[in-house]
């Protein structure tokens, strides 16, 4: 189910709420499926929480370190070549969905467009799907698709919350310019979840912050057996 429309920033997590982050993120964590048309989803299921970015966003390592492996997913070696979703099992609790990366320069416009028309398809027809974790890289400015991307999923009515990615090299005060900045344009958009998580990969900062986060929409640990086994 999505969630209702919040404008109330919230605060930090609590220690218990870290604490549900850790053990969701402690569990194994697996690929079982791809999908390249909108046709081929997986069966719905678990709750599910989509990852989305630009290309070179750092989408591949913060899932990485999010659930504390090195190859779990892989980024491309060309930018927005990956153009399937890919669907990971999160300790039969929670899907993880890797998202095709946007905003790749080469890109015809029909790749582009057809990039679009799948992502709404998926946005607006997952009633599994929580939310989706918007990463904007926090070293550069604001690019058109990424405020395209957002336009996208307020008319998806799908709940976004916005990462910062890289942050280990970002100067405090810039760091917070640019927190304030996407605060004050997710505050625009009735789909976004007004609280922005900063993070970096490299040294783990945030990660605990956005595992807590996350965990909130996992299924419950007593009735996490009774949901799908892979799938």
């Amino acid at each position: 189910m999505k969630q209702d429309m919040i404008k109330e920033i919230p605060g930090p997590p609590t220690e218990a709420q870290i604490e549900d982050g850790r053990l969701l993120f402690a569990g194994e964590c697996e690929f079982f499926f791809g999908s390249q048309k909108i046709d081929q989803l997986p069966p719905v299921g678990r709750p599910e929480v989509a990852f989305a970015g630009r290309s070179n966003v750092g989408k591949s390592s913060l899932i990485n370190a999010l659930t504390g492996r090195r190859a779990l997913a892989r980024a491309s070696s060309e930018p927005g070549r990956t153009k399937q979703l890919n669907f990971f099992n999160l300790s039969e609790r929670l899907s993880l969905v890797d998202m095709p990366g946007y905003g790749f320069a080469k890109a015809a416009k029909s790749v582009k467009e057809d990039w679009q028309d799948m992502m709404f398809a998926y946005l607006r027809g997952r009633t599994t799907l929580e939310r989706v974790i918007l990463l904007l890289d926090a070293r550069i400015e604001l690019k058109e698709s990424d405020k395209d991307v957002m336009e996208l999923l307020n008319r998806a009515a799908v709940v976004f919350q916005i990462v910062l990615t890289k942050c280990d090299q970002v100067k405090p005060k810039a760091l917070a310019a640019k927190t304030a900045e996407v605060e004050a344009l997710a505050l625009k958009h009735a789909a976004a979840y007004p609280r922005i998580i900063s993070t970096s990969s490299e040294t783990g900062f945030g990660i605990e912050d956005l595992r807590a986060e996350i965990a909130r929409f996992a299924v419950p640990l007593q009735a996490s057996g009774e949901g799908q086994s892979g799938s």
